[in-house]
């Protein structure tokens, strides 16, 4: 039963810090990558501060690393993208193998505590006491209380099975999130990379063969 004990502390300080973390950036992400997007529409500046004052959230962030380069490239800009939802989606599973191995674990050591207490509690009965009441109510007592560290294993590990769902279920949710956000922000980009790339190019040049020429 220490054992168990010291993984449900474990299992119940992870899930306090995940719905503590989740609680804060849930209700505001879309609103931080709309803020952005609409700025970036018709400047790249303002979008860049909007995100780099939304640094805090994970989404901020996200935005914020392609945003902070001067003048990149469009495909450095995707390459940017994608290491800052690489980096971000890594932090939100924080958390996620420690319940992991809570899971495998509680089951298996509830398990060993039953069979250890069955072990000694058949192995205090005598020969001479077979048969007898009391020794039939010691064996039935030491069973019920060798069940316990199954039935404990199983409440711990499904209650972090729960939660460790339900922790995926939001990093799935913020991946998509971050692809779609990203992908609108990169198509801008590369609008504006278009255009100025059209607006900087020097005119073509007249060709010389084609060119006609005025007699005297």
């Amino acid at each position: 039963m220490w054992p168990l004990l010291l993984l449900s502390i474990l299992a119940l300080g992870t899930i306090l810090e995940r719905i503590w973390f989740w609680s804060r950036i849930l209700t505001r992400e879309r609103e931080v990558s709309g803020r952005v997007l609409e700025a970036a529409r018709r400047d790249w500046p303002a979008a860049a501060e909007i995100a780099q004052r939304s640094s805090p959230l994970p989404m901020g962030r996200f935005l914020s690393a392609p945003l902070k380069l001067q003048s990149p490239d469009p495909e450095v800009f995707r390459l940017a993208l994608e290491t800052a939802a690489n980096e971000e989606l890594t932090i939100m599973a924080k958390g996620e193998k420690i319940l992991e191995a809570v899971i495998a674990l509680a089951p298996l050591l509830g398990l060993l505590g039953t069979v250890l207490g069955l072990i000694n509690s058949l192995s205090s009965i005598q020969i001479t006491d077979l048969g007898s009441g009391d020794a039939t109510a010691g064996t039935s007592l030491g069973i019920s209380e060798a069940l316990i560290s199954t039935a404990t294993g199983l409440i711990i590990a499904i209650v972090s099975l729960a939660f460790y769902r339900l922790f995926q279920g939001f990093v799935f949710g913020q991946a998509k999130m971050f692809r779609q956000a990203g992908s609108e922000l990169e198509l801008l980009y590369r609008q504006s990379w278009a255009q100025q790339s059209l607006t900087a190019s020097p005119p073509a040049e007249p060709d010389a063969t084609l060119a006609e020429v005025t007699p005297p």
